[in-house]
């Protein structure tokens, strides 16, 4: 039997041990595993408790049981679902029982959303978005995963896909079925201006500037400067917990260290860096250069220094935050960086962290902007989009050199929306001209 033919089981909830546990069934068997292992059907949709037992009738767990008969399932297949209790043993013994039945295997990962793609539960861009949604950090990550699973992208290029077909059945109609009286005979100039509109709309969602992938990906802040400056109490403060060895030794962090932080609901990764300088040490001159490697890369470098001295590679926001207040340093002056940002702290105590924080949130705010209105949020969503109003440009440019090549220009905008949300059907077109025109009645 093909593998897709197959039913498919895994573990849905959290790692065990727990107090219940998931276990999801799906494919053409699930109701043969039901009733093997619960004696019977239980009525579609309604939780109900049974126990459990194996192919020889053993005891497995006093469970509930919901069964869900295709296509009104989240798969569109036969799903069933085991609320078992969530200790190893019990999974163990279960997995045992469904992996002893005939075509039924565990699922390999990501095969419930797949199933549920090809059978239309989902499109391409919808999946995406349950992915986002199962890895969001923050609570914006959360609503804007939200919204592509409900469809935020999908049901534009739905819209758009359409559009583009009903324009495409004008051109195709005057190409091939100008002989047939119920067809206009100009239909150009109607397709041409459909044409238009959707290409400003997909460039006005285009011009985003990516704001919707970068929430999704996070901001990246660097803390770099010279050794024993208070990198790494830094960001233990930031994190609120232990997470970087702190030591009056100079060149104590040698490797790049990371955090996740949650700023206003925004993601932010913070990296400690080993301090930059000149040094015999090969371990520590490899950390040193990781350090200026990823203070390069990052969306913006805090600074910390007893002086205004700056040594980064780049020309990206730096912003210069003096430490150790409290010492001897206290009291003297501070140069500005080249966006008049800079800050005085104390790590150890945390004077003057909370308005370091603030201001990392309010550049958090300024760099993702209005990410509620985002459309894109992957590359690929990019880059199919990319593709059709390309499409839509050439078409208007060689509508002038003939119908055929506008319409093929059309084709590929259609297969490109159909590559986006994953639905490629080449007889669209013809539904349409048959439909709105009557063609052959």
């Amino acid at each position: 039997m093909h593998p897709r033919d197959q039913t498919i089981f895994a573990l849905s909830s959290g790692r065990p041990p727990s107090a219940i546990a998931l276990v999801r069934v799906s494919g053409p068997q699930a109701g043969k595993i039901v009733t093997a292992l619960a004696g019977k059907l239980p009525p579609p949709r309604m939780a109900t408790r049974t126990l459990l037992r194996d192919v020889g009738q053993r005891p497995i767990d006093d469970a509930v049981v919901l069964w869900f008969p295709g296509p009104a399932s989240a798969t569109g297949e036969d799903v069933a679902e085991f609320h078992v209790h969530g200790g190893r043993a019990v999974l163990a013994t279960l997995f045992a029982a469904l992996s002893a039945l005939e075509d039924v295997r565990p699922a390999e990962p990501g095969e419930f959303t797949r199933r549920a793609f090809e059978n239309g539960k989902l499109d391409l861009t919808e999946a995406e978005g349950l992915d986002d949604l199962i890895h969001a950090d923050t609570d914006r990550q959360r609503r804007q995963a939200l919204r592509q699973l409900k469809g935020l992208l999908g049901d534009r290029a739905r819209d758009w896909r359409a559009r583009i077909i009903e324009a495409s059945a004008l051109i195709e109609a005057g190409i091939d079925f100008s002989d047939e009286g119920d067809v206009p005979a100009e239909l150009i100039a109607p397709a041409m201006a459909k044409v238009k509109v959707l290409l400003a709309e997909i460039e006005e969602v285009l011009a985003g500037q990516g704001r919707s992938e970068r929430l999704r990906d996070g901001l990246v802040v660097a803390i770099a400067g010279p050794p024993n400056v208070g990198k790494s109490t830094l960001m233990n403060q930031l994190a609120r917990r232990e997470v970087a060895i702190v030591s009056p030794h100079a060149g104590t962090t040698r490797d790049v260290i990371e955090v996740q932080l949650d700023l206003d609901g925004y993601p932010v990764t913070v990296i400690d860096t080993a301090g930059i300088r000149e040094t015999d040490d090969p371990v520590e001159q490899e950390g040193v250069r990781r350090a200026r490697v990823r203070a390069a890369d990052a969306d913006l470098v805090l600074w910390l220094a007893d002086s205004s001295g700056v040594e980064t590679e780049r020309t990206a926001p730096i912003w210069l935050v003096r430490n150790k207040i409290d010492l001897e340093m206290a009291g003297r002056p501070l140069a500005e960086s080249a966006e008049g940002r800079a800050f005085q702290i104390s790590a150890s105590r945390g004077d003057g962290v909370p308005e370091l924080i603030a201001a990392l949130v309010g550049f958090a705010q300024r760099y993702f902007g209005g990410t509620e209105a985002g459309l894109i949020s992957r590359t690929r969503q990019r880059k199919q989009l990319q593709e059709t109003a390309a499409s839509l440009q050439r078409c208007i440019a060689v509508v002038g050199q003939g119908e055929e090549l506008a319409a093929e220009e059309l084709r590929t905008a259609t297969l490109s929306l159909g590559r986006l949300l994953g639905r490629v059907d080449v007889e669209d077109i013809l539904d349409v001209i048959f439909r709105e025109f009557c063609v052959g009645k």
